[in-house]
């Protein structure tokens, strides 16, 4: 009976310390587990706010990003071109004494120029049976540039080109006590006559240093007397206007320039303008200031380039008012290279804005 209640004491004394233990490892192992969990609430809030963090930093250099772009993209599109199109006679011979004059500063006494013509805004229509020559005052007059729709030819063409060289060559001469310098023409560098060559002098009434010496229209046939005159003409000013070969090069031109002699001789012989630049490229004449003309996209387009700038391309607008630029072109645009830019410009064909279809330039 003793032993049986010792016993059932043991036993409960026993129960009662597992039990005691049991709770203290279970208080110590819920203890346990709510620490684990903090530390892991803890863990993962400090991820989350680090993530924050990083995501508050990336968004922030992408909005930077963002408007430093937009920014630059903003600061490209405000870029105004520094040159614009002329549309008055007056206008085109300002700009193009000024490129003359800055290019002769610059030490450069061998010039290319090539301009626009005067124009009676009556012709210029294809199939009139005679175009008179332009006799209007400069204000009234259309500059075209020297194309096929000269019905007159070449002739007609120099007829237009040598008032321009004159009032370019006044333009550009200085005139001491208010002289103006002695313009004189010679035809005598046009052999046959009808090749629509001559060559302009101007004498300075003061200076014999500042006479400058021009040639319209000159050929390929003309490069000997261009080469005699820059021989004579020393530091003073030799210039080309409006040379009858073209900027773009053809089959010939490339075949001239060839490093195969016998193509070179035979493209030259056939009329490859290879040897002829190379000759005036020996005697350092530059392009100086060019502005050239054609239609794309049934509208007018002009190109400016001067020496010291790229190539600018604009477009006429639709009033035939005044010309809007529409790219820029470190070398010489081709016809496909306009065009693009015009379609990147939303200009259509001029057909398509004349009848509604699409919006007017």
């Amino acid at each position: 009976m003793r032993f049986s209640s010792y016993l059932l004491f043991t036993l409960l004394v026993r129960s009662s310390n597992g039990f005691s233990s049991m709770g203290s490892q279970g208080s110590s192992s819920c203890s346990s587990i709510v620490d684990s969990s903090a530390r892991k609430n803890s863990l993962v809030s400090t991820r989350m706010q680090n993530t924050n963090n990083e995501v508050s930093s990336t968004s922030t250099t992408t909005l930077k990003s963002t408007e430093e772009s937009s920014s630059n993209d903003n600061d490209n599109n405000n870029n105004e071109v520094p040159y614009e199109i002329p549309v008055t006679f007056d206008k085109m011979i300002e700009q193009a004494s000024e490129a003359m004059t800055d290019a002769y500063l610059a030490g450069k006494t061998r010039q290319i120029i090539r301009v626009m013509l005067p124009r009676d805004p009556e012709s210029g229509q294809l199939g009139q049976y005679f175009e008179a020559d332009a006799q209007l005052e400069t204000e009234e007059l259309v500059l075209a540039p020297p194309d096929e729709t000269w019905q007159g030819g070449i002739m007609q063409l120099y007829r237009a080109c040598a008032p321009t060289c004159e009032a370019l060559l006044n333009q550009f001469s200085d005139k001491p006590g208010g002289l103006p310098p002695t313009i004189l023409e010679d035809r005598s560098v046009d052999e046959s006559g009808v090749d629509g060559v001559g060559l302009w002098m101007s004498q300075s009434a003061a200076r014999p240093a500042d006479d400058v010496s021009c040639f319209v229209q000159p050929t390929q046939e003309t490069i000997d007397a261009v080469e005699s005159i820059s021989n004579q003409a020393g530091k003073r000013l030799v210039a080309l206007m409006n040379p009858q070969w073209r900027n773009v090069d053809d089959a010939l031109d490339a075949g001239s320039k060839s490093d195969d002699w016998f193509l070179a001789q035979v493209s030259s012989f056939l009329g490859g303008k290879g040897n002829s630049m190379q000759r005036l490229e020996d005697l350092g004449f530059d392009s100086i200031y060019c502005i050239e003309g054609y239609v794309c996209k049934g509208g007018n387009v002009r190109l400016l380039k001067r020496f010291d700038t790229d190539w600018y391309v604009f477009a006429e607008n639709d009033e035939g008012t005044d010309y809007i630029p529409v790219g820029t072109s470190v070398s010489r645009p081709t016809y496909q290279d306009v065009d693009k830019m015009l379609d990147d410009k939303g200009i259509t064909l001029k057909y398509a804005r004349d009848m509604g279809f699409a919006p007017k330039l």
